[in-house]
């Protein structure tokens, strides 16, 4: 018996993401930390400009962030909790992906002082361009 391998069931067996920054921004290889230390093989390339890759990826822009992750066929857009990526493969759902819009305090990344971290969702991008909350944090 033969079985088709999707590039999401690819990256969920290996755990591997490649993650898109600019060369100038502190906070995302906080993020590549957060990702490596819950297990992930990141593969980070620095960009002047994201907006192509997320773009392609189905990420508008008002759910922009400061980087993009791509695991299979799916974005990860922004401060998104590595639990969230790994429910994500696991799911399988038909969705350009997750975000976390913006840069929350106390979310992957985005260290808060104490008692200052914000509460956070982390929404899917469904594929006519709307979210949908994925997690609620915080």
């Amino acid at each position: 018996m033969s079985t088709l391998a999707t590039p999401a069931l690819a990256a969920q067996a290996t755990k591997a993401i490649t993650i898109y920054k600019t060369p100038w921004c502190g906070c995302c290889g906080a993020w590549v930390e957060h990702m490596t230390g819950a297990g992930w093989t990141a593969t980070v390339r620095e960009l002047e400009d994201l907006a192509p890759v997320r773009r392609r990826y189905g990420v508008p822009d008002a759910l922009a962030s400061c980087h993009t992750g791509v695991v299979g066929s799916y974005a990860v857009e922004g401060h998104v909790p590595a639990g969230d990526v790994a429910r994500l493969v696991r799911e399988r759902p038909d969705v350009f992906g997750l975000t976390v819009p913006g840069m929350p305090l106390g979310s992957p990344g985005m260290p808060a002082p104490a008692g200052r971290a914000q509460a956070f969702q982390t929404l899917l991008i469904l594929k006519d361009g709307t979210t949908r909350v994925f997690a609620r944090h915080g």
